[in-house]
């Protein structure tokens, strides 16, 4: 609804900085949980899908090792992502000379930015152990779309602040306008959730038997 809302107003002609800035982070929550996603099942589950998860395991590198260095290439994936949106954002933005710039406005939406894709990334360990589970890609995909459909239904049932993976889209005030900063309860379920993600998938890769 917020989302819908902030479309409205470009469409009636409210088309200033604060308002692209909104739809940007709002397109951010929506799309890079999905997007973000697509690249975890991607690093996470090739080797499944190409057979190759034996030539992997055999080697002398431990996987706790493995395991680590796809998550940090996952990182830099986002990161690099994440700047190319902001980059393209303000590009546009310019572009069609929309009224309303500001310095501190832009670098507050771009910390703003970082929050949320910093969120993102943390819910991102879900999609790596379903994408072991599922020895490939349409398992940690299937549970992206799904947990999207529940972020929206817990955010209209009013306990998205309580749900994880409805928490980056608060910060976009996609469920309504935000009167302060994040609670400390909405950060400590989304690094709640990075845990125990994490230690799944470490468990996963360490003790799981792993046909080829």
């Amino acid at each position: 609804m917020g989302l819908i809302g902030t479309k409205a107003q470009l469409a009636a002609g409210v088309a200033d900085w604060p308002t692209h800035f909104g739809m940007l982070l709002m397109g951010t929550a929506i799309g890079g949980l999905m997007l973000f996603s697509i690249i975890t099942a991607w690093v996470f589950g090739r080797e499944f899908s190409d057979r190759t998860v034996k030539e992997l395991l055999a080697l002398p590198t431990p996987r706790y090792v493995i395991v680590t260095a796809k998550f940090i290439l996952i990182a830099l994936w986002v990161l690099a992502l994440s700047l190319l949106i902001f980059a393209a954002g303000i590009g546009i933005g310019m572009a069609v000379d929309i009224p309303g710039w500001s310095p501190a406005l832009a670098w507050s939406s771009f910390g703003k930015l970082l929050l949320i894709v910093g969120l993102l990334y943390l819910l991102m360990p879900f999609v790596a152990f379903f994408a072991g589970q599922g020895r490939g890609y349409l398992l940690p995909l299937g549970w992206a779309f799904l947990s999207m459909v529940l972020a929206q239904i817990a955010g209209v049932l009013g306990w998205g602040d309580w749900f994880p993976w409805t928490v980056p889209g608060l910060l976009t005030g996609m469920s309504g306008p935000q009167t302060g900063p994040m609670s400390l309860h909405s950060v400590l379920v989304v690094v709640l959730a990075f845990l125990v993600g994490m230690a799944a998938v470490y468990h996963w890769w360490r003790s799981a038997d792993q046909p080829g």
